[in-house]
């Protein structure tokens, strides 16, 4: 069985050499770039399974390189775990926004993130082909794929397994602890913010008017549901 492999890239070559004897020790495969350029030139080649990222890189913000690979169709199935020394709920929050399914902050345990990358992985199944709709919103198990009205969206990784079990359940309402488990991992232990985060870019993608959503509904006080829409 081929080993799964992680792209740790991060300038600090100390802080790399060390998370790349935890991955390996773990039995991962390790892929390493210490600038944007190489990072970006390295999963487009490589297409890892995982990117660790740190977002202050000497030539390119981290912020850049998440963008990027959230366009591009070929590398947007690749969850993202963020590595930043900024702390404040505000950078992890943008951070989320703009694409990373996961951010740890800096002096971090490698042990920790190890951890994390393991429920990152484990949170993204192999599905056996399968359609599920709701109104106009068709998702494909087996191609992971997402449309909406005969259109194509690109989901992460994370964003595409909420769908999946609010699609599932069409109707139920899921507890937030629920959906972050379906989501991010049962061993997730982050800002609770995180679901908010991945649920508002949810829905600016699949929903008609995000501001008043027809699929993804806000259940106060509980978490979130899927209308039933025919």
């Amino acid at each position: 069985m081929l080993k799964q492999r992680i792209l740790i890239v991060d300038d600090d070559k100390e802080v790399v050499r060390l998370m790349r004897a935890y991955l390996e020790r773990a039995g991962y495969g390790a892929l390493v770039a210490y600038d944007g350029r190489t990072a970006v030139a390295t999963l487009r080649h490589e297409k890892p399974d995982l990117l660790l990222l740190d977002l202050m890189l000497p030539d390119q913000d981290g912020l850049d390189i998440t963008r990027l690979v959230r366009g591009d169709a070929t590398l947007a199935h690749i969850p993202i775990i963020m590595l930043s020394a900024r702390v404040e709920d505000t950078d992890k929050i943008v951070g989320l926004e703009m694409g990373a399914d996961d951010y740890v902050t800096k002096p971090y345990n490698p042990r920790e993130v190890v951890a994390r990358v393991r429920a990152r992985l484990r949170a993204q199944p192999v599905y056996l082909p399968q359609l599920l709709q709701v109104g106009d919103l068709t998702l494909d198990l087996g191609r992971r794929e997402v449309q909406v009205n005969g259109r194509t969206i690109d989901l992460t990784p994370t964003e595409f397994n909420l769908l999946r079990a609010l699609m599932e359940q069409a109707g139920y309402v899921y507890t937030r602890s629920e959906l972050i488990e379906k989501g991010l991992g049962a061993d997730y232990d982050g800002i609770d913010r995180t679901l908010d985060s991945h649920i508002r870019n949810l829905r600016q993608k699949v929903e008609p008017d995000p501001k008043n959503p027809t699929y993804i509904h806000t259940v106060y006080g509980i978490g979130y549901r899927m209308e039933e829409v025919r």
